[in-house]
């Protein structure tokens, strides 16, 4: 067995760029918050309360780096060869890989599963540079804190990232272009969970569609304007988080020349038990359809290798949770209220208090 992957570490996006560097943050945010606003009325008094930013970035780091490095134990316990390089098929059984320290070397795979995750959606209008307009990944590593930081749009990663600022000390404004936050959240949860985040200072404007952005005197103004009332405003920030959703990480790979397609989102299309047009060739996670979630893709993976070794391999898609890692936290599962209504399925609500 082996695995190609290009980066320097193992562990995809989850480890390195995604819920777990986020995560850190989110917790080490949410104590610095309550050492300033929570401690002295629960009876605890601990002077003035300093942010030291370059440690808690490096606590963030060092979280990363103990847990990538678990899956490289991993690799070498379980005898997985780690191919560093970027591979590119060009046969249903032959791929070839682009190595990271120079040179080509040819990987012969009876079964091949593609499992290339996904990578921030750009956003027309804002060009990236991950200093002051930046997707999750500039967010996680951002110098020094935002006096004004603007997030476009309000779902799980929007929402996080921006908790996380927001906690440290910057002015935080969600833009969402739909009437409510949440990515598709029951509509009464979405209403309580922003009310929630709105005492914790974060701003929001939702039905707001995002026209552009220009740089002006260190400074980023960010052109909104209603859906519907079309109504014009200029925002103005140090920083632009762009998180409007990712993409399937799929270009690149070859797909063409064993006659696999993508989809109009660059999703590749999977067949029962993950196979690909290529009945040898599957593929799982954030490179084919449905949501984009670690949990999601880690099952996949697991029910993909019982096919190929046993031939038998399930995933329940309609008990995959979500999560949003804000204080407090959001969960759901299944269908919400809505989807039902909409499917004219029998229901009951329970709602406390």
């Amino acid at each position: 067995t082996a695995c190609i992957e290009k980066r320097d570490t193992l562990g995809g996006t989850c480890l390195n760029v995604g819920c777990i560097p986020s995560k850190a943050l989110l917790h080490n945010s949410h104590l610095f918050h309550e050492a300033q606003h929570g401690f002295a009325k629960r009876g605890i008094d601990v002077g003035q309360v300093k942010l030291n930013l370059p440690q808690l970035l490096a606590d963030k780091d060092k979280a990363v780096s103990g847990l990538t490095r678990g899956i490289e134990m991993l690799f070498k316990k379980n005898k997985v060869d780690w191919i560093k390089g970027s591979g590119q098929l060009k046969s249903p059984t032959e791929i070839e890989v682009a190595l990271n320290a120079g040179g080509v070397e040819q990987v012969a795979a009876k079964n091949i599963i593609i499992a290339t995750g996904s990578e921030p959606s750009p956003f027309p209008g804002f060009e990236i540079d991950e200093k002051q307009i930046i997707t999750s990944t500039g967010a996680l590593a951002l110098e020094k804190v935002p006096e004004k930081m603007i997030v476009i749009g309000g779902g799980v990663i929007g929402l996080e990232l921006g908790s996380v600022w927001s906690r440290l000390g910057s002015q935080v404004t969600v833009v969402e272009y739909l009437p409510a936050i949440g990515a598709g959240m029951d509509a009464e949860l979405a209403k309580t969970f922003q009310r929630s985040l709105a005492k914790q200072g974060i701003k929001f404007k939702t039905s707001t569609k995002v026209v552009g952005s220009e740089k002006q005197n260190g400074k980023v103004l960010v052109a909104v304007e209603g859906a519907k009332s079309g109504k014009q405003e200029t925002l103005e920030a140090d920083v632009v988080l762009v998180s409007v959703g990712r993409r399937p990480y799929t270009e690149g790979l070859g797909l063409e020349n064993v006659g696999i397609s993508v989809d109009k989102r660059s999703c590749i299309q999977m067949a029962d038990e993950f196979r690909t047009a290529v009945s040898n060739i599957r593929v799982i996670g954030d490179a084919t359809v449905g949501p984009m979630l670690a949990h999601k893709a880690e099952e996949e993976g697991i029910a993909a290798v019982e096919y190929i070794t046993n031939g038998h391999g399930h995933v329940n898609y309609n008990v995959i949770p979500s999560v949003i890692y804000t204080h407090p936290e959001v969960a759901w599962v299944g269908k919400n209220e809505q989807q039902l209504k909409d499917e004219g399925v029998k229901y009951k609500v329970g709602s406390f208090p």
